[in-house]
């Protein structure tokens, strides 16, 4: 019989590998199931670890292999890939219970005519891991500050495990010990962090209060307001459903922070959607004001319209509406966000998936509904208003690019520096907001402050 968990993690992998779903909605769906939280938190960790892994544990698994794995069934591959990562990387796990358990999953997939070959290969992995054929870390060539780039890349895409087109971007930006920085910085599991929800509580009662149920945090490096959680699991205990904080990375954050709207002002979040940023924006206004929160899926809204509920803020109301298209609002907004919808690159630790998911070819796409976003929410910013952009991706053509097109168009807007004080070393030269892995130890997110002239706007 197979284990749940890995019977879970399997369709987790199946789901995500075939575009049916993200990692978080596969998962979501695999471990419902599963009465036992060891059972969740295997699975789980089993598929995010091949996720992870994925470059990897393929190139391994093919020096194993008797037939090249472009010619293994797609079933089959991610079977081996799930076995290959319990053997190599999973020590509580016995090689035999992860050996069997794949043979066991061939056959329940009615690939039975496989599950010699599945044996044979994961054996043989787990007789005589081939670790000396991953890349090595290649040293400095001799008389120049950066290694061969061959080398740089086949270590960076391989042994790093990440995908070869987006290594070589980072390596031309940064240089080999940023990208080497960035990807061990992306292998490396995250720290639930907490946004503290300054509506109903205050940083040091709920520290109080977690810390009485056995969770241990410690302050975020950045915001006040943020807290990281070193032991326990606050979504396991009775404070969790009373809207006293939110699980939101640290870096997305403090998006909210370069926001700074005041008590008073009117806000358009205008991608609000799950409604975390909405939430810390209402408690920098302490709850007075007016938030319009909008997006544009029924299931995104209704979950954005129960995470504002929960937290209490009063000063949000939410709408459904395509951002992408002329605003039924005039220009009377004092702050306006639009937290766009991008690649997810620059949050590959917490989502390995998208290092699969996403290809070069989709940045035009995406940037094309990012500068149409921006355009049509710029109509609705006051004069002397600001409009904020932001995104969750580390690639220029989502980011400055976006804007830069947007004031080539004649925008009567005038870049501003985003953020002062604690923010001030995570500002550029040019008054951008950005986080990068390498330097931060953040997640990497982007976001520039425009400010609109006073004269008549129409988008």
């Amino acid at each position: 019989m197979t284990a749940p968990a890995r019977a879970a993690a399997h369709r987790m992998l199946r789901a995500v590998n075939t575009g049916r779903a993200d990692l978080a909605t596969a998962q979501a769906r695999a471990t419902g199931a599963l009465a036992d939280p060891r059972d969740r938190a295997l699975a789980a960790e089993i598929a995010v670890g091949v996720l992870r892994w994925r470059a990897r544990l393929d190139h391994l698994l093919a020096h194993v292999s008797s037939r090249p794995l472009h010619r293994v069934d797609p079933d089959i591959l991610d079977i081996l890939r799930a076995g290959a990562h319990q053997i190599l990387h999973l020590q509580r796990v016995p090689d035999h219970a992860a050996v069997d358990d794949a043979v066991a999953l061939t056959r329940r997939a009615r690939k039975t005519s496989a599950a010699g070959f599945v044996n044979a290969v994961l054996r043989a992995l787990a007789g005589r891991p081939p670790l000396a054929a991953l890349p090595a870390r290649p040293a400095a060539a001799p008389g120049a500050g950066e290694p061969d780039r061959e080398q740089a890349l086949a270590y960076l895409s391989i042994s790093q495990s990440h995908p070869r087109w987006l290594v070589e971007r980072w390596l031309d930006r940064y240089g080999f010990a940023a990208a080497d920085r960035w990807t061990s910085f992306n292998n490396t599991p995250a720290p639930m962090t907490l946004r503290v929800n300054t509506i109903r509580t205050s940083v040091q009662e709920l520290t109080a209060q977690l810390e009485a149920r056995g969770v241990e945090v410690v302050a975020g490096r950045w915001s006040p307001r943020t807290l990281v959680v070193r032991r326990g699991n606050p979504l396991a205990t009775d404070l969790a459903g009373q809207g006293l904080f939110l699980a939101q990375d640290e870096a997305s954050q403090l998006v909210a922070e370069v926001v700074a709207a005041q008590p008073g002002q009117r806000v358009l979040d205008a991608c609000a959607a799950p409604g975390g940023k909405t939430v810390a924006i209402a408690g920098g206004m302490s709850n007075r004001g007016l938030i319009l929160a909008a997006d544009l899926r029924p299931a995104r809204v209704a979950l954005l319209a129960r995470t504002l509920a929960a937290c209490g803020c009063r000063c949000a109301r939410v709408v459904r509406l395509d951002a992408r298209r002329s605003l039924p609002f005039r220009a009377l907004f004092d702050q306006v966000l639009v937290d766009a919808p991008c690649s997810g690159l620059g949050t590959l630790r917490r989502d390995p998936d998208i290092r699969w998911r996403c290809a070069p070819g989709d940045l035009p796409g995406l940037a094309a509904n990012q500068a149409a976003l921006l355009r049509s929410a710029a109509a609705t910013v006051a004069p002397g208003g600001r409009l904020i952009y932001a995104t969750c991706s580390s690639e220029p053509e989502e980011n400055q690019l976006v804007v830069d097109e947007l004031l080539a168009g004649g925008a009567p807007f005038t870049p501003e520096r985003a953020a002062g004080g604690a923010l001030a070393p995570l500002v550029d030269a040019n008054g951008r907001f950005q986080t990068l892995p390498h330097r931060d130890a953040l997640e990497a997110f982007f976001a520039v402050v425009l400010r609109r002239r006073h004269m008549r706007y129409t988008s």
